[in-house]
């Protein structure tokens, strides 16, 4: 898989930008629009890689999953990869990076340095070996300085989807300059749980080119 995050592309939106892996998958996400986006895609990919044509539906059902969750989060990018690697069950991951307001439950603005952003986040400590887990910790991202990060192995439920689903998971929290309550959450999640360690490595480096505008 190393050599498929080579090269990158920028991204750029409201305010921010990233570079990610040219393979990812980019489509519109609207409700009016996104199904008939994520086939066309598939097909084009499809066309360029016949080996993916096995696990067209379920590259579909991924993506559709992914472009709803960031739709009804207000994600302001999503990135996808979905790719079979020559396996019988295709390799998916996405990152999204939404700007979210950080205030409190009774509207207070609390602070936004890293340190305390941390220590509002919780660790998950397994009890037995295969549990869930996480853990929190502060990190420097060059040009933008040291955010707070949780990065493990959680079970998340979907909107809309009763069932707990197990993944793998980094989310990054970086402080919008010049505000006392916004954030921009840099989210990357993937199912495949055997490459955790690989998937950590890849969306930190992803979320290490992010930039404010």
């Amino acid at each position: 898989m190393t050599g498929k995050w080579v090269d990158t592309v920028p991204v750029e939106r409201e305010g921010f930008h990233i570079k990610v892996p040219d393979s990812w998958w980019e489509f519109d996400i609207r409700p009016e629009t996104r199904d008939d986006s994520i086939r066309r895609l598939v097909e084009e990919r499809v066309k360029a890689s016949p080996q993916m044509a096995a696990h067209r539906e379920t590259i579909r059902t991924f993506l559709r999953r992914q472009a709803k969750e960031a739709w009804d989060n207000g994600a302001a990018y999503i990135g996808c990869m979905a790719d079979a690697f020559g396996g019988e069950v295709p390799i998916t991951a996405s990152l999204t990076v939404s700007l979210i307001n950080a205030r409190a439950q009774d509207g207070s603005a609390p602070a936004t340095d890293p340190a305390a952003i941390a220590r509002r986040l919780t660790e998950i400590k397994p009890r037995k070996e295969g549990d869930p887990w996480r853990r929190v910790s502060t990190v420097e991202i060059p040009g933008v300085g040291t955010v707070a990060r949780t990065h493990g192995v959680e079970d998340i439920r979907y909107q809309g989807d009763p069932r707990l689903l197990r993944v793998v998971l980094m989310q990054t929290y970086i402080p919008v300059p010049g505000s006392a309550d916004k954030i921009a959450l840099v989210s990357g999640s993937s199912q495949v749980l055997d490459l955790a360690d690989s998937f950590f490595d890849v969306f930190d480096a992803v979320t290490s080119t992010f930039r404010f505008l």
